[in-house]
């Protein structure tokens, strides 16, 4: 089946209806259970007073998005906003030395964030990895790069690098976890393209510009070295039109998303009721279902939002950041599935991608997929619960490959080619929907806990079966069904298709065999319809 495989219109809205319809009826259950639980007393140290306007109470139980846009915000905006200033006059007096002028901002700004003793740290390690990369062995450089960043993870290394860091204000930790963490990323990045690097190696100076670059210090997204030292050494300095409308635009956006969630946060308290498992147990299916789903939808509009933010900075610097993740409602394939594309670039181009080559190979895709989740286990910081996320979603890569390939041989392929391309897409569609509710459950460990997937899991699948399974199930068809359309005119726009050739305008009449000149000849050849240039140019114009 082709991607661009069509469905019928009524077909395609009533799918959006029972979508629309679907989701409505979720969130009227969450918002009833939120009104009707808010003076609980689990709920005290969660749920504070919110805006006046409302005269309710709100949601504050996740701590990064109340650090970035209510407690912390205005010292992240000073520090953005200098960064901008003093890059911008940069800019316009000698941008040959832009480069520096974020290293030096960058410098200063965690040296007064975090003390000398932090930065001497930072330094001490990409001294060390950039010491390794000048041998320009790859795996050494590979290994040296995951011990040292196991050092932040175990004990008693941490409480040992944890005592450089002076002051002992709210976001100390965060600070301190979130720069060592995309610092030694960072450094590895670096010494696996110096490897790669065939004359000579890259000067300790452009590692330092690298790793101070002050929006992506703390908290990413991670950008390649190749990629950020090709951008940042960029000669041409000239803006594409409308690039800065396009910015703006992406500002505004956002800020029109922090508005709307924390509204929301002051109506369903999709944070706090999942960590009260007494009050989730008398919850309706639904409820539980719409937990599940919203928690998720919440964690990609906060990685996009805080990243989006960070993008806008980077792009007013002539960079091109990483994208923000695929949202979580447009994924049914784990091979998608991520909240950080930033390290997923990073993953698949030194380790997925590297190992398992153009991943057909059962073994070879194997081996990548269980390195791979070694390298984000590290980086998470292994656990029972990072060690069970990381367990299933490499089974569920593998069985994706699995599932194409026994798919791929007979009598499967023959059927599917006898079929039409609409009835392929309906049958693939019932496939993704389980594993759309896969990605759904595996992912709410990270996010929540193991007793909440449980839960939804039991309630999905044994307690509220037939009728809730069937249900979530249908629905989630319909969902998936609109992601489909939405990739299916996309790709219409991307690739479109050819137009048929015109027909020849005197096709029922023959002409008389006549003998002419040569020079009329080469007239008449000169005067006869030319071929279509490029027929997809001409559509897509």
């Amino acid at each position: 089946m082709g991607i661009k495989a069509a469905l019928p219109k009524y077909e395609i809205y009533f799918y959006n209806t029972v979508l629309c319809l679907a989701m409505f009826w979720a969130a009227s259950w969450i918002f009833e259970v939120s009104s009707s639980s808010e003076n609980r007393k689990t709920f005290k140290t969660s749920v504070k007073p919110g805006w006046y306007y409302f005269g309710r109470k709100m949601d504050t139980a996740d701590f990064e998005w109340m650090m970035w846009f209510s407690t912390f915000r205005e010292h992240i905006l000073f520090a953005l906003s200098g960064h901008v200033l003093f890059a911008k006059i940069c800019s316009m007096l000698a941008p040959q030395y832009r480069s520096l002028v974020y290293l030096v901002y960058g410098l200063l700004a965690v040296w007064t964030s975090m003390g000398w003793t932090y930065v001497t740290l930072i330094l001490s390690h990409c001294i060390l990895l950039y010491s390794i990369s000048l041998v320009k062995i790859r795996w050494l450089c590979f290994i040296t790069g995951l011990c040292t960043l196991a050092t932040f993870k175990c004990e008693p290394f941490v409480s040992w690098q944890a005592g450089f860091v002076e002051g002992d204000f709210e976001l100390r930790h965060i600070l301190y976890y979130g720069g060592c963490g995309f610092t030694i990323m960072r450094c590895m990045s670096f010494a696996l393209e110096n490897c790669e690097k065939k004359d000579g190696n890259y000067n300790i100076l452009e590692l330092l510009k690298y790793n101070f670059y002050l929006p992506f210090f703390y908290f990413g997204p991670i950008m390649t070295f190749d990629k950020f030292h090709a951008q940042v050494n960029k000669s041409d300095l000239t803006r594409k039109e409308w690039e800065m409308w396009n910015i703006r635009t992406q500002g505004a956006i956002h800020l029109g998303v922090i508005i709307v969630v924390d509204v929301l946060f002051h109506f369903m308290y999709i944070l706090t009721i999942p960590a009260d498992m007494k009050l989730l147990k008398h919850l309706s299916d639904w409820a539980l279902v719409g937990l599940a789903y919203f928690n998720l939808v919440y964690d990609w509009v906060k990685a996009a939002v805080m990243f989006g933010v960070i993008n806008t900075v980077s792009r007013l610097d002539h960079l091109d950041p990483p994208k923000p993740p695929k949202c979580i409602t447009m994924l049914y394939v784990f091979a998608e599935t991520h909240f950080d594309r930033g390290i997923n670039e990073w993953l698949c181009k030194y380790v997925y991608d590297y190992l398992g080559g153009k991943h057909v190979n059962v073994v070879e895709e194997l081996v990548a997929t269980l390195c791979t989740f070694g390298v984000t286990i590290i980086w998470l910081g292994p656990c029972k619960v990072v060690l069970v996320w990381a367990l299933l979603n490499c089974f569920g890569l593998n069985f994706e490959l699995w599932a194409a390939k026994f798919f791929s041989m007979e009598p499967f392929a023959s059927l599917e080619l006898a079929m039409s391309e609409a009835t392929s897409r309906r049958i693939r569609a019932i496939f993704n929907t389980f594993n759309f509710w896969s990605i759904v459950l595996y992912n709410i460990l990270a996010l929540n806990s193991l007793d909440f997937a449980k839960l939804v899991t039991k309630r999905l699948l044994f307690k509220g079966f037939p009728i809730t399974t069937i249900i979530v199930m249908f629905v989630t068809y319909c969902l998936i069904q609109v992601i489909k359309e939405r990739e299916r005119r996309q790709a219409l726009i991307d690739d479109p298709d050819p137009l048929p050739p015109a027909p020849p305008s005197n096709a029922t009449t023959s002409p008389p065999v006549t003998t002419v000149a040569p020079a009329a000849a080469a007239a008449a050849a000169a005067a006869a319809p030319q071929p279509a240039a490029d027929a997809s140019k001409v559509k897509a114009e």
